[in-house]
């Protein structure tokens, strides 16, 4: 595999409410500002809003079913919420590739989740262990 700095992949998501119960389910967070309409609509969002990992969890998609790809690993990822998701917001999530050293097999992407009103929900840098040719990690 071959990646050149500034190449990028994306893909989008609405986010369900069957989303933020399954994720609570899985995860064992009910908070109720995740799970509890009457709770959520008397908060600052007046709405339940997704669970920060949830979000971040469409970064694992991307990175290991776009780009890089099948066979690559998770190394490290940092994540800065900058703003919270809504159960019907379309979230589009884009890697873009920093930096490629071939000799480690190691992918250094910038990582994004934008909403459909093109607002930043999420940002973060990604390291990734890509497989070499004909290789399996």
């Amino acid at each position: 595999m071959s990646f050149k700095i500034g190449q990028s992949a994306s893909f989008s998501r609405t986010m369900t409410e069957t989303d933020f119960v399954m994720f609570a389910g899985l995860s064992g967070d009910y908070n109720p500002i995740h799970v509890d309409k009457e709770y959520a609509g008397d908060t600052r969002f007046g709405q339940r809003i997704s669970h920060g990992l949830l979000t971040a969890s469409l970064l694992s998609r991307l990175l290991g079913m776009h780009l890089p790809g099948k066979g690559s690993v998770y190394k490290d990822q940092t994540l800065q919420f900058k703003a919270p998701v809504f159960i019907g917001d379309t979230i589009t999530a884009t890697a873009t590739v920093k930096e490629f050293n071939e000799a480690r097999r190691t992918l250094i992407l910038v990582t994004e989740c934008m909403n459909q009103h093109g607002k930043v929900v999420l940002t973060g840098i990604a390291t990734m262990v890509v497989p070499g040719e004909g290789e399996k990690i």
